[in-house]
């Protein structure tokens, strides 16, 4: 049995996880999903960066958790990378589905193009608005899959995404799983690429978008279970 906490990207709360959870329970693991603060049920919670590893870091603890695998989906393998490091022998392995990883002194937005996502955080009171549903075409998504992710979508806190990352040492140290999600690009990004080459870090691919939680929650949760017994 292994526990897993599992925090979903940009715009999603732990909701976003139930499927995923489902199997894992199914399976005989514990799955913790946790909503990052202001987003969700927590969106009246003001929120930067350091506020969301905080969120990661204080679930572990309140859990006491031992043995810990952390999951860190889209931007949130940013506050999840550094949280795995700050809760030390309590975690037995991170994995990052399809995800940003942390870069010490850089914000999650360094590393890929973004400006329009600046743009959007000023033109929107601080806040990075929802997609819509036609942003999710190509993705692997049935339309029944995009409602209910367009629906449960509330503004992103901006602070999150532009304030800086603090890593406490090399986070290809960390034992690590990277989970790359094809049909949303044939790599992952430079700065997780470069982590890859640590023998302490491993590649998985699987072919659907960059929302596997939604729509392949099965596969994704065979990999994590996986990914927590080493294969």
């Amino acid at each position: 049995m292994t526990d897993f906490v599992l925090v979903a990207g940009t715009w999603l709360g732990a909701w976003a996880w139930d499927e995923v959870a489902a199997e894992l329970r199914a399976a005989g693991h514990e799955a913790h999903p946790l909503t990052l603060s202001g987003l969700a049920e927590k969106q009246d919670l003001p929120a930067g960066q350091q506020t969301h590893v905080q969120d990661v870091v204080d679930e572990v603890e309140r859990l006491d958790l031992r043995d810990v695998v952390l999951v860190g989906h889209s931007y949130s393998g940013v506050p999840v990378g550094q949280a795995a490091q700050r809760i030390g022998d309590r975690l037995r392995r991170v994995v990052f589905v399809d995800a940003n990883v942390p870069v010490d002194g850089e914000p999650d937005l360094a590393g890929w193009p973004s400006d329009h996502v600046r743009r959007a955080i000023e033109a929107n009171d601080g806040f990075w608005p929802p997609l819509e549903a036609d942003d999710y075409a190509g993705q692997g998504l049935t339309d029944e899959q995009t409602a209910r992710i367009v629906a449960g979508s509330t503004p992103h806190p901006g602070a999150t995404l532009t304030e800086p990352a603090v890593l406490t040492g090399p986070l290809g140290a960390l034992p690590a799983t990277y989970v790359k999600c094809l049909l949303d690009g044939d790599e992952p990004l430079p700065a997780a690429a470069k982590l890859l080459e640590s023998e302490d870090w491993e590649l998985v691919t699987t072919d659907t978008g960059h929302w596997p939680m939604f729509s392949r929650p099965r596969e994704l949760a065979r990999i994590l279970h996986e990914a927590a017994a080493g294969r």
